[in-house]
């Protein structure tokens, strides 16, 4: 039977080493926690800048329509026979693209 000193001491070492053990998982999960907090407050950052480039999106959409339709009106107002060109130019395109595609 191991005598008491020796049981005392051994029970010391291990105590001393548990109690070590937990101080540091203490620091390390403070540590992570913290790094945590900074990937939560990062990951909000990115959320807000994402629906704020969506909105700016929307906008050059909505931008783009309005120059779009405000170039339609101006083709129909005044450049009747120049739009019948471009589209009858386009359209001989579109038939040339098909009689290649047709031959292979």
């Amino acid at each position: 039977m191991p005598s008491n000193s020796i049981y005392m001491a051994s029970s010391t070492d291990i105590l001393n080493t548990f109690t070590t053990r937990m101080r540091q998982m203490i620091l390390r999960f403070a540590e992570v926690k913290k790094e945590n907090e900074e990937l939560y407050a990062m990951v909000d950052q990115r959320e807000k800048e994402i629906a704020q480039l969506k909105e700016q999106l929307g906008q050059a959409e909505r931008d783009y329509n309005s120059l779009k339709m405000a170039r339609m009106l101006e083709v129909t107002d005044g450049d009747v026979e120049g739009a019948k060109k471009r589209v009858a130019g386009l359209i001989r395109e579109v038939n040339r693209c098909i009689t290649m595609l047709s031959e292979k």
